[in-house]
């Protein structure tokens, strides 16, 4: 969410092993899979630092927008949790074959808001930059590098 110049992310993992080591700029992460699948447990999984990626920016975008406005909002809790489902049990989706992604997001506003307060925050979050490229078409351009 920053207006800086956007941090170039390193992620580095070794043959046998599904720990990867993640640096983004001056930070140190530790990404994993759980033992079930081969992994040693040993930090979020993947999809979970996509949630995290999620939920911290729907929490600061109601924060920036709360103090903007000079609204009491005094904290947002943000609960995700991701499942592939069939496309097929998803009435409101463009895809009808396969499996999609779904997230549900649940947040929790505190303070004395108003309930237009509280419905304007609602509409908010789904305008936090994260939740936007999650829901836009997305080109991920993919090279090789090296030897």
């Amino acid at each position: 969410m920053s207006t800086n110049e956007p941090s170039i992310i390193v992620v580095r993992g070794r043959t046998g092993s599904l720990k990867q080591s993640i640096e983004i700029g001056a930070h140190r992460l530790i990404s994993d899979e759980p033992v079930a699948l081969g992994g040693g447990d040993e930090g979020p999984d993947p999809y979970e630092l996509l949630l995290a990626s999620l939920g911290a920016c729907t929490s600061m975008t109601l924060d920036i927008y709360a103090r903007r406005k000079q609204w009491p909002l005094e904290g947002v809790t943000v609960v995700l949790r991701h499942a592939k489902i069939h496309a097929s049990d998803c009435s409101d989706c463009e895809t009808k074959v396969g499996k999609i992604d779904h997230i549900e997001r649940s947040i929790e506003l505190s303070g004395p808001l108003t309930a237009e307060q509280r419905a304007a925050l609602l509409v908010i979050a789904e305008k936090c930059p994260v939740h936007r490229t999650l829901t836009s078409e997305v080109v991920i351009k993919t090279q090789l590098v090296g030897r």
